[in-house]
C-alpha cells in the first residue's frame, strides 16, 4: 500500500491539515489523511504519533508540493496581503497567544486544573525577524 502513495506533510492539528487537503482537493487532487481521528480525540496525542499526516498519490505528488508551496505559512490582512511589521517592515509575521494579563493567566491556571485546554487566550501578532508584538 505503501508503494502508491507519497506523504506531503505532518501536522500538529487536523484543522491545519484540513485546510491544505481542500486546497489540494479544490486542484483535483485525492488527498489521505492519516492519523486525524486521533489526535482528534485526544490532541495531546499528536507529537507522539508523529501528527496527521497527509498522502497523495505518487503521481500527483509534484504537482501537490508545487499548489501547497504556494500557500503562506505566515499570517496576512483582509487584503490576503502578507501582514507587515510596523517596527521593521518584514512580512514574516506569526500569530501568537500570549499570557501577559491576568484574565487569561487565571483561564490557563483554571484549565490546567480541569484538565482541559484553556478556553480564553489573547492573539497578537509577532515579529519572527525581530520579535515585535502588536495587534
Amino acid at each position: 500500500m505503501e508503494d502508491y502513495f507519497e506523504l506531503i506533510g505532518r501536522y500538529q492539528y487536523s484543522s491545519e491539515a484540513i485546510i491544505l487537503k481542500g486546497k489540494l482537493e479544490a486542484e483535483g487532487i485525492a488527498v489521505f489523511m492519516r492519523d486525524n481521528n486521533t489526535v482528534d480525540a485526544n490532541p495531546l496525542y499528536s507529537n507522539a504519533i508523529g501528527g496527521v499526516k497527509l498522502f497523495v498519490y505518487k503521481d500527483n505528488y509534484s504537482k501537490a508540493m508545487e499548489i501547497i508551496s504556494q500557500v503562506s505559512e505566515y499570517s496576512l490582512d483582509d487584503a490576503c496581503q502578507l501582514m507587515k511589521c510596523p517596527n521593521c517592515g518584514a512580512e514574516e509575521i506569526d500569530r501568537v497567544t500570549s499570557i501577559k494579563d491576568f484574565k487569561s493567566l487565571f483561564a490557563f491556571v483554571f484549565s490546567i486544573f480541569l484538565g482541559s485546554l484553556p478556553f480564553y487566550s489573547k492573539h497578537k501578532y509577532k515579529c519572527v525577524k525581530c520579535k515585535f508584538e502588536f495587534n
